[in-house]
């Protein structure tokens, strides 16, 4: 059984990562799924893919939304438990304790997916303390995305032999390199200037992800490219505490005084993501904190050339500086415009970076081969749980 916070059709890096866990294993395990849910229009119980989904509705605002969905969380956890192996929890949060609570009882090994540093990494999970992390600390095993989570486990005092280095995964079919004509097409299908270099960037609006800081170091290269445009895919207006809508706003009239508001899209959702991946030619993750980011996988995947954060050992794990990549001072608007001016300015070395960057992803984050690694990992917990379909 999945535990997670959102799942298809609404998103979260988590949700993403656990659907496509769950089509990449195919018949070599039943999957079902747990997961909350803001759009109260989704039904309760829902199959999705052939995959039992119940959903408990949630209040992002309202706080007594979330116990008076407390009954459902039960009712759904017991129903979907009966007939586990396994209770495979992707992040950690106050909904797991019953999760987990209800899992013990029922002799289920718990499986705990740590997905983002500074909230569900262990040092950040003892400061929580209480009974929260009481119930974290006991799962059977934890599953750490990138290497930084391993420091952050042993400085936390946390459980010997129980943890296993899994990264994300991608899929390579989905997420592949364009060239110059699919490219254009693509650009015409979006609505996207034809012209020049396009930078992308995909994550929410948040102070932590800084799409403010992108666009302002956007800005500063335009005496040296200015036919460049700047794509930015993510919620900019929700009830979900990390967005905020106030740096959309800032985003749009900066565009608006400087007279660049058409070389800028905002693109609020799309359920098509690697259509803007294979029109783009720059990627660009300046997030001051992360787990191990999807989109800059699927960016890579896509052969994309990417300057990213350097946030050790999160990217710098992911991509070798100058090689398969661009690694920037976190939040320094000097060092993020110093590489986008490189990387506008140099079609040949975006070329030679992107081509590095789909090499690496084949190598190391194809999703069949994480697949079969959480198969291995439930096999070791339970032997039936990864055997085929019943």
């Amino acid at each position: 059984m999945m535990v997670t916070g959102a799942y298809f059709p609404e998103t979260s890096g988590a949700g993403l990562q656990c659907r496509a866990l769950v089509r990449a294993c195919g018949s070599r395990a039943r999957f079902s799924v747990l997961t909350t849910a803001l759009d109260d229009r989704l039904p309760s119980r829902d199959d999705v893919e052939g995959v039992p989904v119940r959903r408990v509705h949630v209040s992002a605002k309202n706080r007594a939304v979330r116990w008076l969905a407390m009954p459902w969380l039960l009712v759904s956890a017991l129903d979907l438990m009966r007939d586990a192996d396994i209770v495979h929890l992707h992040g950690f949060s106050e909904k797991s304790i019953v999760v987990s609570m209800i899992a013990r009882l029922l002799r289920k090994p718990i499986v705990v997916k740590l997905t983002s540093v500074g909230h569900d990494d262990p040092v950040a999970m003892r400061a929580r303390g209480g009974l929260l992390f009481d119930s974290y600390r006991r799962a059977d095993r934890f599953v750490a995305v990138s290497p930084r989570f391993e420091g952050l486990y042993r400085d936390a005092g946390m459980p010997e032999g129980r943890l296993r280095v899994i990264p994300n995964g991608v899929d390579l079919d989905r997420f592949r390199p364009a060239d110059d004509t699919e490219r254009a097409r693509l650009r015409r299908e979006l609505g996207l200037p034809l012209d020049g270099p396009l930078v992308l960037f995909v994550g929410f609006f948040s102070r932590e992800k800084r799409p403010d800081l992108l666009f302002d170091a956007w800005t500063d290269t335009f005496a040296a490219s200015p036919r460049s445009s700047l794509v930015i895919v993510g919620a900019s207006r929700s009830d979900y505490y990390e967005i905020d809508s106030a740096l959309a706003e800032r985003v749009r009239a900066g565009a608006a005084h400087l007279g660049c508001a058409d070389r800028l899209r905002l693109v609020e959702h799309t359920a098509s993501i690697e259509q803007y991946y294979r029109a783009a030619d720059v990627f660009v993750l300046p997030s001051l904190r992360e787990g191990l980011p999807n989109a800059l996988l699927e960016a890579m995947a896509c052969g994309l050339a990417s300057i990213v954060s350097r946030l050790p050992g999160v990217t710098d794990s992911v991509v070798t500086g100058d090689v398969d990549g661009v690694l920037a001072d976190p939040g320094s608007r000097e060092s993020l415009a110093s590489a986008l001016g490189r990387l506008l300015g140099d079609a040949e070395l975006r070329r030679r970076l992107g081509c590095a960057a789909r090499q690496t992803i084949e190598a190391r984050f194809s999703l069949p081969s994480i697949a079969s690694r959480y198969l291995n990992l439930y096999e070791e917990l339970s032997p039936c749980a990864a055997s085929p379909a019943r």
